[in-house]
């Protein structure tokens, strides 16, 4: 495939534009790989494109040659050369920049001067092609900077429309452009150049699909969120016209992302103390907006005191915020639980952020769940108390009805291992081992699966957590290992302390297995809620 890339953004491969336009390229160059493509670029901006003089010379010169001897030539070659022409800009003023439209302009001499009638129901009238266009193909690809491209493109799409016929060429045009230019908002961002990736590929096979092309006409976020977020960039205040601190513009950019979704009927307020500017900001976070107050005239519920540029480099990703409070960059007082569902509060609005009911290794499934690793071991002490041949059949029932339930959900490996670990003691039971052995047997083995997972490897109980933790990214989270790593020690002694007391009294095995877990519940209840607000206060 030969492609021409006319980039027409004044700025170059600094534009927005571009990025949309080189992950285009990309998902064709998946397709077809490197050797299947031939590529040449035009940037308008470094080209010698006069104006056109409309003397009409190249349609009296029986070759088309235009007076002007500059850069034109060469693209017009260009044009008749490549299968695929990408159009590449930014809108200016509702139509193509100036120095793409004086190539436009100068395209003149590819059609001949003669009338003839469309059949696309185009204009009233069009000239010939000097050349033979029918099989190339066109593709616009253009950033805005409104809240979405939806009725602002109608002179561009026009003019497109006489140039390449109605409907005969694709666009990829979005709204929001300018935060492709944010670090801040590059997980947004990134996930719709991925969009725009996939839909080079489907191109390059042949068509974009609808699903696709509908992706593509998505919101970066929804209007009231992006036009909150423009306005502040300017760092100008709407009320007064003078300019803001750049601690206040950014923390207007961060209330700007707020979910009002996320309310659950209680007023937060959070405080952005910069403790190296000696700036501080309160946002409000209400029903249905945040707004900023800075006169101190709010009381903060949280807290949270850091250096600017540390919080800054959080925003754009360049380090984890809870490696940043794990290394005491930053600290927290106040309301914890604020931190705890900040992905929810200040996550997407469009579903970007994560979900207890969302897949967190991409395969679709739900996430983890700790009754399928409960199940087997609890069913292996209520049935076996009452007889051999009664437990094995429980126990066998018992594990095929969780693992049937439970088919839609991500396993773990500890599910794998208590299946095994049951199955095993059913399988001693079996050949005649008596409960009063395999009870206390049964207690070590899934204390020691608790133990072990603390000391040595990724803790139990995070597997099944995660999910309302960010996902498989909390397992990075160092907070959040070292929560789960002393709860599972805690339920690792409370399970090696039922086995002492079912080897001494076999005959009250159910009851240890329900009563003993109760402190430690409730421990795992207060202390995960408690930890990681100590450590955030430093």
């Amino acid at each position: 495939m030969r492609i021409l890339v006319i980039n027409g953004s004044p700025k170059g491969e600094r534009s927005n534009t571009w990025q949309l336009t080189q992950a285009f390229l990309d998902g064709i160059a998946e397709q077809l790989g490197a050797d299947g493509i031939e590529q040449r670029t035009v940037v308008v901006r470094d080209s010698n494109i006069q104006p056109c003089l409309g003397c009409f010379s190249c349609w009296r010169n029986e070759k088309g040659a235009c007076c002007l001897k500059d850069d034109m030539q060469s693209i017009i070659s260009d044009r008749t050369w490549a299968d695929v022409t990408i159009w590449s800009f930014p809108l200016y003023y509702f139509g193509v920049p100036g120095p793409l439209k004086n190539l436009i302009d100068r395209q003149l001499p590819m059609a001949l001067p003669f009338m003839e009638e469309r059949t696309d129901g185009v204009g009233n009238g069009s000239h010939p092609s000097r050349y033979n266009m029918a099989d190339k193909r066109n593709v616009i690809i253009s950033t805005c900077g409104f809240y979405t491209a939806k009725g602002n493109y109608d002179s561009v799409l026009t003019q497109f429309d006489h140039m390449c016929g109605k409907g005969n060429y694709e666009t990829v045009l979005c709204g929001q452009g300018e935060l492709f230019r944010v670090p801040e908002l590059h997980e947004r961002t990134d996930a719709y150049l991925e969009v725009v990736r996939r839909a080079g590929s489907e191109f390059a096979r042949g068509t974009i699909a609808p699903d696709t092309r509908k992706e593509l006409g998505q919101l970066l976020y929804p209007r009231q969120a992006f036009e909150a977020m423009a306005d502040a960039s300017w760092g100008i205040s709407r009320e007064t016209g003078k300019a803001e601190d750049e601690t206040i513009v950014f923390t207007r950019q961060m209330a700007a992302l707020y979910n009002p979704a996320s309310f659950d009927g209680a007023e937060r307020v959070l405080e952005m103390d910069y403790t190296d500017r000696g700036t501080s900001c309160c946002v409000v976070l209400g029903k249905d907006s945040a707004t900023v107050v800075t006169d101190g005239s709010v009381t903060p519920t949280t807290s949270i005191h850091t250096p600017y540029d540390v919080w800054r480099d959080i925003a754009q990703g360049k380090i984890s915020g809870t490696d940043a409070l794990a290394q005491h960059l930053y600290r927290v007082t106040g309301d914890f639980d604020l931190m705890i569902r900040w992905g929810e509060i200040f996550g997407d609005p469009n579903g970007g952020a994560d979900s207890p009911e969302s897949s967190t290794d991409g395969s679709g499934l739900k996430p983890p769940v700790m009754l399928a690793m409960l199940i087997p071991w609890i069913a292996f002490w209520t049935t076996m108390s009452i007889g051999p041949m009664v437990g094995a059949v429980g126990t066998i029932v018992a594990c095929a009805v969780t693992a049937l339930a439970f088919c839609q959900h991500e396993h773990t490996f500890y599910d794998y291992l208590s299946l095994a670990c049951v199955l095993a003691l059913v399988a001693a039971s079996v050949a005649g081992v008596p409960f009063s052995v395999l009870s206390p047997v049964s207690f070590v083995a899934f204390g020691l699966m608790w133990l072990v997972s603390a000391l040595w490897f990724v803790p139990v109980s995070s597997y099944y957590v995660k999910g309302s933790y960010g996902g498989d990214s909390a397992l990075g989270n160092a907070i959040f290992i070292d929560t789960n790593r002393i709860i599972c020690l805690v339920w690792g002694v409370t399970y090696l302390a039922a086995a002492v007391v079912s080897f001494f009294a076999p005959q009250i095995t159910i009851v240890t297995s329900q009563l003993l877990p109760i402190p430690a519940a409730i421990f795992t209840v207060v202390f995960q809620r408690w930890y990681p607000a100590h450590v955030a206060r430093g």
